[in-house]
């Protein structure tokens, strides 16, 4: 391996380790208690090396909740897939949707602000509207199938995202008062109800 070579792996692995060291931190200690001088402390660097890699902690944050878009894509198209018609399709896109978001909780904080200020604002990538262009085409899908007006698939896809996410938000805000049966007894009834609604 040439010098060129080694010192690119070696740019790479420090890249990696400062984002494996914000994300460990972010699971133990919060996404708000994180700074670029723990992140340093954590990879036993000093904070500016930190800087070299990351113009501030705001790109550390995006970096990580593109990671979390990228892999909640993949659920998403794999849940999807499982099924053909348009309403078990969508049921399971919202499904997989919930799982991740208890299952993966410090990416979803993260990606959708729940708790703290979003981070990536005005840098918008297709992966960050996967969820919600699924559901679009699943919601027209179903509305064509029904002979409903097509034009409302737009408005009726936005209005199942904003009650599913909402569902999740109260969830992980008050997780300690509120049982996780009846939450998801709640989105299955939402999500059923829905499908007929169209």
């Amino acid at each position: 391996m040439g010098l060129h070579e080694r010192r690119q792996r070696e740019k790479e692995s420090i890249r990696a380790n400062i984002l494996d060291a914000a994300f460990s931190l972010a699971k133990t200690e919060g996404w708000g208690a994180l700074s670029i001088r723990k992140i340093a402390d954590a990879i036993e660097y000093s904070a500016p090396v930190v800087y070299d890699y990351f113009e501030n902690k705001e790109a550390i944050l995006f970096d990580i909740s593109l990671k979390g878009f990228n892999l909640l894509h993949k659920e998403l198209v794999h849940a999807r897939d499982q099924f053909e018609t348009p309403e078990d399709q969508l049921t399971a896109i919202v499904d997989a949707y919930w799982n991740f978001a208890f299952k993966n909780k410090e990416y979803y904080q993260l990606m959708f602000g729940v708790g703290m200020q979003c981070c990536g604002k005005g840098q918008m990538k297709e992966e960050f509207s996967s969820f919600q262009d699924m559901l679009y085409d699943c919601t027209f899908e179903i509305v064509k199938k029904k002979g409903s007006n097509p034009e409302s698939a737009c408005h009726s896809s936005h209005a199942l995202f904003s009650a599913v996410h909402g569902l999740i938000s109260i969830m992980m805000m008050r997780n300690s008062d509120i049982p996780s049966t009846m939450n998801k007894t709640t989105l299955d009834e939402t999500v059923s109800a829905f499908i007929k609604s169209l």
